[in-house]
Parts: C-alpha cells; structure tokens; sequence
C-alpha cells in the first residue's frame, strides 16, 4: 500500500545513528518536531505517519515478506488459510495483520502493549482483527490469559519487534506459550541479533528452541528490510517454524 505523502519529514543525513537511534523531523500542528522511530505513540497519532515513513519512504518489505513465506508453508502442508487462528504479536497499526488477513486467514487477533496502536488499528483497518488486546506481554492478567488461550491459536506472527526491547524474550516465550503444539511461528529479526555477539537474548533463545527441539525452522530467508535514514539497507531475517512444544519454564522468564 502506498500512502499520500501528506507529512512532512526529514532525516539527519549527516549523522550515523544506530537503527534504534534512528529519529526524523516531522512538521505536526505548524511546528517540526523530532520523533524517534520508537516513539509509536506519537507515530500511531498521526495517520498515516507509519506508512509514509516505513512503507513509502523507508522502502519496509517485512510485512510481504512474512505474508509470502507463510503462504508457502500453509501451501506446502496443505493447510487451510481460513483455518488459520494467528496471533499477531506487536500487532502496531495493522500492517501486518492485514497482510496475513489477505492471506486468507480465519481468524486474526492482535496484542500491543500500547493503547495507540489499538487505537490506529481500528481507525486505519477497521475489520483486520477479530479482536485486539493492549496487554504486556511479559505480566499478562489471569483474565487476558484466559481470553487467548481460548482462542486456540496454530499460529504467531511477529514482525520487526523483537530485539530492542519492545518485545524482550520473555514477551515472546509468553506468546509461544499461547499457540497449540505443531502450530506455525513467523517472524522477523535484525540479523545481528542472530549471532554470537547478539546482547539482546534472542540468538541464545532461538538456539536453545532449536537445540531442546522445542520448534524446528520450516522456512528462512535474509532480506533488505528497510533503507536506513541514510539510505543503507538494514538487513533481517525471516523465519516460519513449527512449534514442537512449550518451550521449558526455565526459558520463559
């Protein structure tokens, strides 16, 4: 999808930021203010803001991305779309959410953990989600448990939120927790976080789900996931697995 440019933005060039420290310019209400690309919940305010900057600007393809190797792993098993109960954690705006909506999906529910994001999906792609829960991850209720555990979800997509502590390990452990055993996990991850001298967990994490055979990968794919604010490519890797089981509670946090 390709938004009006309606924003205007601008990016420091001249800087060399890492991508969590990466920020632009943007004129809101007559004057320019200065927006970090994790501060979603003034980005979800503005409409259409995240698509301008990622979607249009930024060049972002991991929403297609997940969308077209899940496609593959569903068509390979010979599953259903529409028998699909996805997960969509770190849900945002709905980007991806809608993608795997085309896909055919029966069922899709979003979590996020900040009310903007629930609020941008509704006004932005109304209808994408069945339900949508702001919840924390990492101290869900008695009650949200129970409501998506109910929901017995057989598969989980997460996409461009894990790594810098918008969704730590255990956030996403919480999440696996909630799919049925065999069901599918798509996400993405910044490749550095996928190697030896990754800080954040998740390198450690993946390699232990794989080592105690908790998922086993189905599908992987490196990609350019976005241009960065000097136009260099910033690279991800794209996953599809299948759950095995739980992953033990000692690695749940």
């Amino acid at each position: 999808m390709r938004t009006p440019r309606r924003w205007e933005i601008s990016f420091p060039r001249d800087l060399v930021l890492d991508q969590d420290e990466e920020w632009c310019e943007v004129r809101i209400g007559g004057r320019n203010i200065r927006v970090r690309f994790h501060d979603y919940h003034v980005i979800y305010e503005c409409p259409g803001l995240y698509e301008q900057l990622f979607d249009d600007v930024l060049e972002c393809v991991s929403p297609r991305v997940v969308r077209g190797l899940l496609a593959r792993a569903v068509a390979d098993r010979g599953i259903a779309p529409a028998d699909l109960r996805v997960l969509d954690v770190g849900a945002g705006n709905g980007m991806v959410g809608a993608e795997i909506r085309a896909l055919g999906a029966g069922t899709v529910v979003g979590v996020d953990i900040i009310e903007e994001a629930a609020r941008a999906a509704a006004r932005d792609r109304p209808g994408v989600y069945d339900d949508y829960l702001v919840a924390d991850l990492t101290a869900l209720t008695p009650e949200q448990r129970e409501e998506l555990t109910a929901r017995r979800f057989n598969a989980m997509t997460t996409v461009a939120a894990l790594g810098f502590g918008d969704i730590p390990p255990a956030a996403f452990t919480t999440a696996f927790s909630l799919v049925e055993p065999s069901g599918l996990i798509a996400f993405t991850i910044k490749e550095d976080f996928v190697t030896d001298h990754d800080v954040t967990g998740f390198s450690r994490l993946i390699k232990q789900m794989l080592a105690e055979e908790v998922i086993t990968v189905i599908a992987e794919e490196h990609y350019r996931h976005r241009l960065s604010v000097r136009g260099d490519p910033l690279y991800y890797v794209a996953y599809v697995a299948r759950k095995l089981r739980d992953v033990p509670a000692d690695r749940t946090g």
